[in-house]
């Protein structure tokens, strides 16, 4: 069994991966499921329906996803490829503390459309990690405590989500280097300890390769912290939004799970994860 959880295409302001060719390529790759997950970040992005005040970037305007149109193209790629290539429909939540309002409306709106939810921090007060704007001016360990402060609080403050994408994010973009764990672990175990309670889960996100981390994402040490916590659920996702990037590594970190003792990973139906065993 091998699925990918967490699939970008051209829904998402970054990605010109057309839908149509991320299922046929998940076809030639032996992908067993997809479940695409295109990005949602109120706050920074203003509505498909006011794309025209957006700011452009590599020729693409930054907005949200167009539900109106992504929901139904999902569901015309299911009906063509039932019975080879499994399709689930999902959203990445992009979501901030002053944001949580409107994901509750998205929710109230489209949950029926939607098997599955990621739930990132992107930002902080609006300020992009990738840009470096949120890190600016401050120190490593100020910035770091102010990420998983923001990751507990919405963890802890929204509930329409099924596990939390690339929990340590801020190590992608960090400028200083990696902070050592410890200096953050007991948020990071508040918010685990949180997730476990709620029967929610986490994600491993493959793309730490692609991104030249020394170590898995989230760490190696997050993982063993989550596992000796009880917490069982755990979906993988490559974050891919071109060709080369679909499935990466989704058997290496089959076995890297597996030998970590995690039993198996889930996939979702309507919210519902359903557990399957490691083919290690």
């Amino acid at each position: 069994m091998l699925a990918d959880y967490h699939v970008h295409c051209m829904f998402s302001d970054d990605s010109w991966y057309a839908p149509e060719k991320v299922v046929a390529d998940a076809w030639r790759q032996n992908l067993d499921e997809i479940c695409f997950t295109d990005h949602v970040d109120y706050g920074i992005k203003p509505g498909w329906d006011q794309a025209l005040s957006a700011k452009v970037m590599e020729g693409q305007r930054v907005v949200n996803v167009d539900y109106d149109a992504y929901f139904p193209c999902i569901e015309a790629l299911r009906d063509e490829w039932e019975g080879r290539v499994t399709i689930k429909r999902g959203l990445e939540f992009g979501v901030q503390s002053h944001t949580i309002p409107q994901f509750n409306a998205l929710w109230d709106k489209w949950h029926e459309h939607l098997d599955f939810t990621l739930l990132s921090i992107h930002q902080v007060g609006d300020l992009e990690f990738w840009t470096g704007e949120f890190q600016e001016g401050r120190a490593q360990q100020e910035y770091n405590r102010a990420y998983y402060q923001e990751l507990y609080d919405v963890t802890t403050s929204f509930e329409h989500w099924s596990v939390l994408a690339h929990l340590d994010l801020i190590k992608r973009y960090d400028p200083e280097g990696i902070l050592d764990f410890p200096a953050n672990r007991d948020l990071v175990a508040a918010t685990l300890e949180h997730v476990i309670k709620v029967g929610k889960g986490i994600e491993l996100n493959t793309s730490s390769v692609r991104y030249g981390l020394k170590d898995s994402q989230p760490a190696r040490e997050i993982l063993e912290l989550y596992r000796d916590l009880g917490g069982k659920i755990i979906t993988l996702g490559s974050d891919s939004h071109a060709p080369e990037h679909l499935g990466a590594y989704l058997r290496h970190f089959q076995k890297y799970l597996a030998d970590l003792g995690f039993e198996g990973f889930c996939t979702y139906d309507r919210m519902v994860p359903t557990f399957h065993p490691f083919e290690v």
